[in-house]
C-alpha cells in the first residue's frame, strides 16, 4: 500500500489524521482529491460501525486503501449522548455553537460531568474489505463554560484533569502527545 485514503470531507478532522500518519511511508490523500467519492450516510449504531461503513463504501467506490474514521462525545450521564450523533446532536443543520449550546442545556443541573471521546478507525482494502479497525478513548470532564479557541466541536467544553486544560486550549504538540497512542494501533497494520 503506498496510497491511504482518509474518507472524510471535514477539513479539521483531515488535518488531525493527516498530522497522526505524519512520517508514514505512504501517500496521504482526503476525498477533496476524490470530488465524485460517494457521500456516505453515517447510520449505523456504533462508531465502529459508521467508521467500517465509511471505509468500505469508500474503498470499493474509489479503488484504494481507505481508512474510514468516526468519532464523538460520550456523556454517560446523558445516557451516552450525543455519541453517534455528535456532528448533528442539535439537528441537521448543525454547527459547533448549536451542538455546545444543546449540550449545555442538556447538562443544566446535572452533577456527574464525566465524559470521553471515542475515536475508531476502519482500513478497507480496495475490495472493500476490514482487514482492520481500532478504537481509542480520551477521558475527562465537561465545563459549563468554554475555554479556549483551539480544536473544535466540544474542545473548548471538555477538560482534561491530568493537564488542567480543555482540549481547546491544548497545543497541538500536546495533542499529537495523547493521540500518539492511537497512531501506534494503526501503525500495526498500516
Amino acid at each position: 500500500m503506498n496510497i491511504l485514503v482518509v474518507g472524510t470531507r471535514n477539513a479539521k478532522k483531515r488535518l488531525e489524521i493527516i498530522a497522526a500518519l505524519a512520517g508514514w511511508p505512504l501517500s496521504v490523500l482526503d476525498l477533496s482529491s476524490f470530488p465524485d467519492a460517494p457521500e456516505v450516510v453515517e447510520d449505523r449504531d456504533t462508531f465502529e460501525g459508521n467508521a467500517a461503513k465509511k471505509a468500505e463504501e469508500l474503498a470499493r467506490a474509489l479503488g484504494h486503501w481507505v481508512l474510514g474514521e468516526d468519532s464523538g462525545l460520550v456523556v454517560p450521564a446523558l445516557a451516552g449522548a450525543p455519541g453517534v450523533w455528535s456532528a448533528r446532536y442539535a439537528g441537521p443543520q448543525h454547527n459547533d455553537d448549536d451542538n455546545n449550546a444543546k449540550l449545555l442545556t442538556d447538562m443544566a443541573g446535572v452533577t456527574d460531568r464525566r465524559g470521553h471521546y471515542v475515536t475508531c478507525a476502519a482500513l478497507a482494502n480496495p475490495q472493500g474489505v476490514v482487514v482492520a479497525s481500532v478504537r481509542g478513548e480520551c477521558h475527562g470532564t465537561i465545563l459549563k463554560e468554554s475555554r479556549g479557541a483551539g480544536g473544535f466541536g466540544y474542545d473548548p467544553y471538555f477538560f482534561l484533569p491530568e493537564y488542567h486544560k480543555t482540549f481547546g486550549e491544548l497545543s497541538a504538540a500536546v495533542k499529537q502527545a495523547i493521540s500518539r497512542s492511537f497512531s501506534k494501533a494503526l501503525a500495526l497494520w498500516l
